[in-house]
């Protein structure tokens, strides 16, 4: 990013400290955790959206009554408790860093629900709600301090493709546009309390650029900044991003950032996703994440790969020096951390190349 001073020079001191120390272990699946609660239309709704009106916003922002069912980053307004006892467990489990429940919290998503209005307060209170279960963990173990992911999903558009098989020249999102609903979500985290912020599950790199200029420009209107990490996905065996980028190419397009870290997270398994893991571990100057899925999703979209089963796999990761920082995304539990947790907790962090040493 920028040379910029860092708002949170002492978290970031703790949090690189940490890094060179041992893998950091990240959290495993939000969705998957909420999917648990079997929550009916009441219950993504709760009070305060009950018959259909956003009571808090009534005078401008009277709601539409179109089904809110499914939208998971609302609960972190209408259930909190929900949210909260999410990243307790995660953090229970031994996550040093928590992601917030944010992944669909820009206007392009909350587009589907009509409640665009809402984005600034669901990352701010999304930030918050993390913050609160890190800092109350790092209290009770102040030898092992938590942190906080500020979480950019990757919206449900894409600069790089066509959705009209008929008119490839045709796109339904701009370069401008993604770069302001992302700069608008990353000042909600901002403003909540987060550590770090984290663009993932990248399919389309050009989306990721949108956002990494965003959070250049909003960390030069603030004059600080946060530590930025990057996390794109390998959409299927073929190797490549959606947008057709392999993991090489992928990470050249983003290292000039200087991130934090880099990986790769969601579509696969932690097996389908080694050789990708191990492309990154051989150039990159900075640290590497990984936080797979449990495994393919089977014909029901479930997934079946046990804790022991991903441990397993991610253990010989730890041994062959190929990460800095591990979790788990669709289909983990807390049981998925905690037993990768165990399966890294004696295994020495990935070593960085000579020159990116020299650099820091």
């Amino acid at each position: 990013m920028s040379a910029l001073p860092w708002l949170h020079p002492d978290r970031v001191a703790l949090l690189e400290a940490a890094l060179r120390k041992r893998i950091l272990v990240l959290d495993g699946g939000m969705g998957t955790m909420l999917q648990g609660h079997r929550l009916d239309e009441a219950g993504y709704r709760g009070q305060r959206f009950e018959h259909g009106r956003d009571r808090e916003h009534a005078a401008h922002h009277d709601h539409p009554g179109c089904d809110l069912k499914g939208n998971n980053d609302l609960l972190t307004l209408t259930r909190p408790d929900i949210i909260r006892g999410v990243h307790e467990a995660y953090l229970e489990a031994g996550a040093d860093l928590v992601e917030t429940n944010t992944f669909n919290a820009t206007r392009i998503s909350q587009a589907d629900y009509r409640l665009e209005h809402l984005v600034p307060e669901l990352n701010r209170e999304g930030a918050r709600l993390a913050r609160a279960a890190a800092d109350a963990f790092t209290e009770r173990t102040p030898g092992k301090p938590r942190f906080v992911i500020g979480v950019l999903g990757p919206t449900s558009r894409t600069a790089s493709l066509s959705p009209d098989v008929n008119d490839p020249g045709f796109r339904n999102v701009s370069f401008e546009e993604l770069a302001a609903n992302y700069a608008e979500s990353a000042a909600g985290l901002i403003d909540g309390g987060a550590d770090t912020i984290m663009v993932e599950t990248i399919f389309d790199t050009l989306n990721a650029k949108a956002a990494l200029f965003a959070l250049a420009e909003l960390f030069r209107e603030r004059g600080t900044r946060l530590p930025v990490m990057i996390s794109g996905t390998i959409t299927d065996r073929s190797g490549r991003t959606l947008s057709g980028q392999t993991a090489e190419a992928f990470y050249y397009s983003v290292s000039h950032t200087r991130p934090l870290s880099v990986g790769f997270n969601c579509a696969l398994g932690a097996a389908d996703l080694r050789p990708h893991v191990q492309t990154l571990a051989a150039i990159a100057e900075c640290p590497v994440s990984t936080h797979p899925n449990a495994g393919l999703p089977n014909a029901f979209g479930e997934y079946d790969e046990t804790p022991e089963q991903m441990a397993a796999v991610i253990g010989g990761f730890a041994r062959d020096g190929l990460l800095n920082l591990v979790g788990g995304c669709c289909g983990t539990t807390p049981a998925h951390i905690a037993a990768i947790a165990e399966a890294v907790r004696d295994c020495a962090p990935r070593t960085l190349p000579v020159a990116a040493q020299e650099a820091a």
